[in-house]
């Protein structure tokens, strides 16, 4: 019998030490070195059985088109690069509460509606509380089975003698293998079962959905090696007390990782919202100073959105800056930039900026539309509510050019903006008829043309 071997690993980063430490030295986090016996590591190499590997030439390697699977679900499929590839290994992470459970439920009872037959294995909820959610979701399918179990050896058996299309883990930070002594949910535990799945997704070309949970920074709980060993990593964004949700890929092996996906949450489950523009933009105020909509780019869909911005006197020496949905230190370039080449005094102005409806926006092409915000909110003034503005701004206060021009503007015209604001230079070769399109070259410009 092979003998045990006990060793101290980070529940943060996963860090191995011989020892006790009280910090760990790859993480920096307190008391997170934790006391585990494990055995011999397995091997999980040679997916295609027994045939042993063997170095080939490039030329050699033959593919075929990648076959793919829909999940019945279009926003989905969108943020997966088009359906499900047969033998990936997805993890989906979340906040408690957001819906990692109901969209999982919502898949299975997709897949197995078309033929494809789905285990979906619960590690927290009984079949009798599964069963209760499947109702509410109308969910009810002969290819659909349900397998209360957290032991792996038992779920492995499962699955072999099921032989399923797609299976489900809810959640990885749930399931145990006997072998390890370390508790569930542990660095240990974790990776050995997602190697596991791995094993076994791949072998068997099964694609295998596991849920995962997430700290309190916001990271999916477990060591990082966990997000290097699946294909996908999704993210479920939004407030659980809100109806919105945002689905981001954060890394696809088989698509790209800028798409999103909306949802709104409603007694049913998950509804896909069709016009995300639409949504976004529904409760906004008219004749309020502050307010403007920007045409941006998530993937290959452009999304309006609603930047709202606040400046008031602060009652301190320093005034405070926030901002919600945009990178504050960018909030903080620009206000620098307001006061150097516009002559504005924010000096001794506290200054809030939000983007309505839980987005989170990175694009530099929000700068314009974020500086015409806070000169309406700080000279009182509104924005004509029929206009848009998209442009980059640089230190020296011009206006630079973005791409996909004509994607966002046409997003613009569907909902029935009438001006748009834009850089000179994206000027060129515009042929956008009902829509009132002006370039400007720098923000003095801009600012003229509106106020």
């Amino acid at each position: 019998m092979a003998k045990l071997k006990k060793r101290y690993i980070c529940q943060e980063c996963g860090y191995e030490s011989p020892r006790w430490m009280g910090k760990c030295p790859e993480c920096d986090q307190w008391n997170t070195m934790v006391e585990e016996v494990t055995n011999p590591k397995k091997a999980y190499g040679n997916f295609g059985g027994t045939i042993i590997n063997r170095p080939l030439t490039l030329k050699e390697v033959t593919i075929e088109k990648e076959e793919r699977f829909s999940t019945g679900m279009e926003e989905l499929n969108r943020v997966l690069g088009g359906g499900v590839v047969p033998g990936s290994l997805i993890l989906i992470g979340g906040d408690p509460g957001i819906g990692k459970s109901t969209i999982l439920l919502q898949i299975s009872s997709q897949l197995s509606t078309s033929k494809l037959k789905v285990l979906y294995v619960s590690g927290e909820e009984s079949l009798k509380q599964i069963k209760l959610r499947a109702q509410r979701l109308d969910t009810n399918s002969d290819s659909l089975y349900i397998l209360a179990e957290t032991n792996m050896p038992i779920i492995e058996r499962s699955i072999e003698e099921m032989q399923p299309d797609v299976i489900m883990i809810d959640s990885i930070q749930t399931m145990y293998q006997p072998d390890i002594t370390s508790a569930p949910g542990s660095v240990s535990q974790v990776r050995e079962i997602t190697g596991q799945l791995m094993h076994v997704a791949k072998e068997k070309g099964i694609a295998t959905f596991i849920v995962g949970h997430v700290t309190k920074q916001g990271s999916i709980a477990g060591p990082r090696v966990l997000e290097h060993m699946v294909d996908t990593v999704l993210y479920f964004e939004g407030e659980r007390h809100h109806t919105y949700r945002i689905l981001r890929a954060v890394k696809n092996r088989f698509g790209s990782t800028n798409e999103i996906g909306i949802f709104e949450m409603k007694e049913k489950g998950l509804e896909e919202v069709k016009n995300p523009s639409e949504m976004l933009l529904s409760g906004r105020p008219i004749g309020s100073p502050g307010s403007i909509v920007i045409p941006c780019l998530e993937g290959t869909r452009p999304v309006l959105i609603e930047l709202q911005a606040l400046v008031s006197t602060t009652n301190f020496g320093m005034p405070r800056r926030m901002a919600t949905g945009i990178d504050y230190n960018r909030v903080v370039l620009l206000l620098a930039i307001m006061e150097k080449r516009l002559g504005m005094q924010l000096q001794n102005q506290d200054a809030y900026v939000n983007i309505i409806g839980g987005l989170k926006i990175d694009e530099p092409a929000l700068d314009l539309g974020v500086i015409i915000a806070i000169a309406s909110s700080f000279r009182n003034i509104e924005v004509d509510p029929t206009l848009v503005a998209i442009g980059e701004v640089g230190l020296t206060g011009e206006v630079r050019s973005v791409q996909f021009i004509e994607k966002r503007l046409m997003e613009a015209k569907k909902m029935g903006f009438k001006k748009c604001l834009i850089p000179k230079s994206n000027m060129k070769g515009l042929a956008i008829k009902d829509i009132e399109i002006v370039g400007v070259e720098n923000l003095s410009e801009a600012l003229q043309w509106i106020f």
